[in-house]
């Protein structure tokens, strides 16, 4: 899509009529201001890698640490009852 001189002519003429000749600066300002940042965006990605993550330790294994009593044998609630 090859845009001639006459092409950009009709649409700025086109963007003069529809936005007013007060908005355009600002329009134009802020076009600048997201392809630059845009660019900046995109060339801090090529040139930083990405920070190694800080190693995880493995998660604890079930019933360390934790005492689990026995199939059938009484608990909490049970044990009060029965003494």
């Amino acid at each position: 899509m090859n845009l001639g001189i006459g092409e950009i002519l009709v649409i700025l003429v086109i963007a003069l009529l529809i936005f007013g000749p007060s908005k355009l600066p600002q329009l134009g300002d802020a076009l600048g201001k997201g392809i630059r940042n845009f660019k900046k965006a995109t060339t801090a990605a090529d040139e930083e890698p990405p920070a190694p993550e800080p190693a995880k330790a493995p998660p604890a294994q079930l019933g360390q640490g934790v005492p689990v009593p026995p199939q059938g044998a009484p608990t909490g609630a049970d044990a009060s009852r029965r003494s």
